[in-house]
């Protein structure tokens, strides 16, 4: 059986339909990029499949709110690394952080806050997790020590704003 990580991880190419006039990543492009690489890396490492979810069992997951804080640009053609984890949960909702990388993950792009709350499309209402659910997400919850958005995002800026590699003069 394999190993279930809590910190899940892939590396995407910022693509130029994505970009703005100055070859950074348009902001609202981030969230496609997150929820993106959160739908592949649950699918791959998880082997759960949200569209086929809701189209057999009527049930899926739907965002409740985001909190993103852009701390560096990703640019056109750069290879960005995806982390994602989930940092809490109760029977209706997950509580997700995901952030963006360089490619070596010594400069922090972007770092998001994600609720999402499981939902049945049938009824149109809150559905609760079923016990494997339940069960998978014990097993792979990865705590923070904050609760504060801010927080998080200064200890990020003050450790992987800039590079190791850049020089200041």
């Amino acid at each position: 059986m394999k190993k279930l990580l809590d910190t899940l991880q892939s590396t995407v190419k910022i693509r130029f339909q994505d970009c703005d006039p100055f070859n950074h990543l348009n902001n609202a492009a981030y969230l496609n990029y997150f929820v993106n690489a959160r739908e592949d890396q649950i699918l791959e490492q998880y082997g759960i499949d949200i569209y086929k979810m809701a189209r057999t069992i009527g049930v899926s997951w739907v965002v409740g709110s985001n909190q993103i804080a852009y701390i560096n640009p990703a640019f056109l053609m750069e290879e960005v690394i995806i982390e994602s984890q989930l940092l809490n949960f109760d029977e209706t909702s997950l509580f997700i952080e995901l952030k963006m990388w360089n490619k070596d993950k010594t400069k922090i792009k972007a770092i998001m806050w994600s609720s999402i709350v499981h939902f049945n499309l049938i009824k149109q209402k809150r559905e609760i997790h079923s016990e494997e659910l339940m069960e998978l997400f014990k097993s792979v919850q990865n705590p923070i020590k904050t609760s504060v958005f801010e927080t998080r995002v200064d200890y990020f800026k003050k450790n992987y704003k800039f590079s190791k590699k850049q020089k200041f003069v």
